[in-house]
């Protein structure tokens, strides 16, 4: 009889850990470089969602900052966010990556039924600025002037709502498929206040992204992300240099891999000014 025995598949590099945070508990993946630490400390991307693109994002890394003259990738550690669940997505995102807002401005439920309780945005940006980086940053080597906030779909709009809100946390904020439909009156009520958060020293980049196959006509979300990209670029002095990126022939899920590979690249060049 065959006894050939299988062992679980580990990522090289990686680690978990749990966190607590109002009687929460969250897990985080962390993966590191293989390289020394340059003397400043490695790059971060803080990355939300972790269970479903933590090992796309950290294999990515992987492979192509072997040549970064080629790739323009740089290595980097990736802190990812996520949740006590093998699934891809866990229900507590609609409420941490969200604000409150009125019923009749959600999207219709795509099952007839009602959305999760939602509203805990600032409650999950304050968690990452006040227990997640000091945790990273007491057990590796960082360097805090090249930090990443990277979210895709309800992780987009965090995003957003972290740039509005929060510019000076983090240096570069990527923004995937950001459901601007879903929080739209407070994003425009924080991008309207915006400026009064501006200060001469401030200079970030921001990268907005849309699959092509996502614009089906009913949020109009790459029209949406598009303006609001040359509006923030608009802004004060040109403190915030937004960029606008459709890609072609990908969808909501399928664009996940295009844009990881596409925003790695983008936070290196974040790294190297």
């Amino acid at each position: 009889m065959d006894s050939t025995t299988y062992e679980a598949v580990a990522i090289p590099r990686s680690q978990t850990r749990k966190i607590t945070y109002n009687d929460r508990t969250f897990h985080l993946f962390v993966s590191t470089p293989d390289t020394a630490p340059p003397p400043t400390g490695f790059p971060v991307i803080y990355l939300l969602d972790a269970n479903s693109v933590f090992g796309t994002m950290t294999e990515a890394i992987r492979l192509q900052c072997r040549a970064p003259e080629k790739t323009g990738v740089q290595p980097a550690i990736v802190v990812g966010i996520g949740y006590p669940t093998e699934a891809p997505f866990h229900p507590s995102r609609y409420y941490d990556f969200t604000h409150v807002v009125p019923q009749d401005e959600l999207p219709a439920h795509p099952r007839g039924g009602e959305w999760p309780e939602m509203g805990g945005a600032e409650r999950f940006l304050s968690f990452i600025e006040k227990t997640v980086k000091p945790a990273i940053e007491k057990d590796f080597s960082i360097d805090t002037s090249r930090q990443t906030i990277f979210g895709h779909s309800l992780g987009g709009l965090l995003v957003l709502h972290a740039l509005l809100t929060r510019p000076h946390e983090y240096q570069c904020y990527i923004a995937g498929s950001p459901s601007i439909h879903w929080n739209e009156s407070v994003l425009l009520e924080e991008e309207r206040r915006l400026p009064e958060r501006l200060t001469d020293e401030l200079k970030v980049r921001a990268l907005l992204t849309i699959g092509e196959l996502e614009n089906d006509g009913r949020f109009h979300v790459n029209v949406k992300a598009e303006a609001m990209a040359k509006r923030l670029s608009a802004l004060g002095t040109g403190q915030i240099q937004a960029t606008f990126r459709q890609f072609p022939d990908e969808n909501h899920t399928s664009v996940l891999h295009v844009l990881i590979s596409h925003a790695i690249r983008f936070a290196s060049k974040t790294a190297a000014r």
